[in-house]
């Protein structure tokens, strides 16, 4: 199990200092970091699980937004320490559907480890999940997209073909749910893109669209999607277009 978190929080507070020693003592690597969005950006190998402790939620808000879209890009786990005042103020903000473990203070320590052991253990699980890459530029639908697919899978989203495109370039994924039609470079376009690279040309894609029309269907056929879903379908259905393809692919490899 990999015990390593980033812990975030002013480095002279001596409450972050017994935080840290504690988690050390339990077992954990711990990475220490201040709320900063430069510093962060630059510690390579970054854990996927960040505790955050709260010391000034004015000045932090703007953090917490970053660390809304770090989840929602890179899929991180987020567990948060503050005051019933600070962490009301994030959750207007910021939905607690974003945060792995919410604690109150004043905290006690030793029971904090504790429950960050079971927060990494659920990290634990969620990255033995298969990985996807949601594509398409409107928000509200990738939102949609996770929300339905994040029990059974790890999920990635992107909001355009370029952005795609850059994350792919550091990031493996299992498969790309892509959007047909989007601004600057079209889901077409960007199948392309992904089929002239080598690190890139077998990752499988599903076009998942609202257009049903056979000349847009027939035009990306030449390029092998796996399949070709329509948004309108229910979300069992995607689902379970996404679970048989897993399953192919599992017969496949060991047949």
């Amino acid at each position: 199990m990999d015990k390593r978190v980033l812990l975030v929080g002013g480095g002279k507070s001596f409450m972050v200092t017994s935080i840290a020693k504690e988690l050390t003592e339990n077992g954990f690597e711990v990475i220490r970091a201040e709320a900063d969005v430069t510093a962060i950006e630059r510690i390579e190998n970054r854990p996927s699980v960040y505790l955050v402790y709260v010391d000034d939620i004015d000045e932090m808000l703007d953090f917490f937004v970053y660390l809304k879209d770090k989840s929602v890009e890179d899929d991180i786990s987020i567990s948060i320490i503050g005051s019933s005042d600070e962490i009301e103020k994030i959750n207007k903000k910021i939905s607690k559907d974003y945060f792995a473990a919410v604690f109150e203070r004043p905290v006690n320590v030793k029971e904090l480890a504790r429950q960050m052991i079971g927060v990494v253990e659920q990290e634990e699980v969620r990255l033995q999940k298969k990985r996807i890459l949601v594509v398409d530029d409107d928000g509200t639908m990738l939102r949609t997209i996770k929300s339905w697919l994040s029990e059974k899978y790890q999920v990635f989203m992107s909001n355009s073909g370029m952005n795609a495109i850059t994350f792919l370039a550091k990031n493996k994924v299992d498969l790309i749910l892509l959007d047909y039609e989007m601004p600057v470079t079209t889901g077409p376009k960007v199948l392309e893109m992904l089929r002239s690279e080598p690190a890139t040309s077998s990752i499988p894609v599903m076009f998942l669209t609202v257009k049903s029309d056979k000349e847009s269907v027939m035009q990306v056929l030449s390029l092998k999607p796996e399949k070709y879903l329509l948004k309108t379908m229910p979300p069992a259905e995607l689902l379970a277009n996404i679970d048989e393809f897993f399953e192919q692919q599992k017969i496949k490899n060991y047949g």
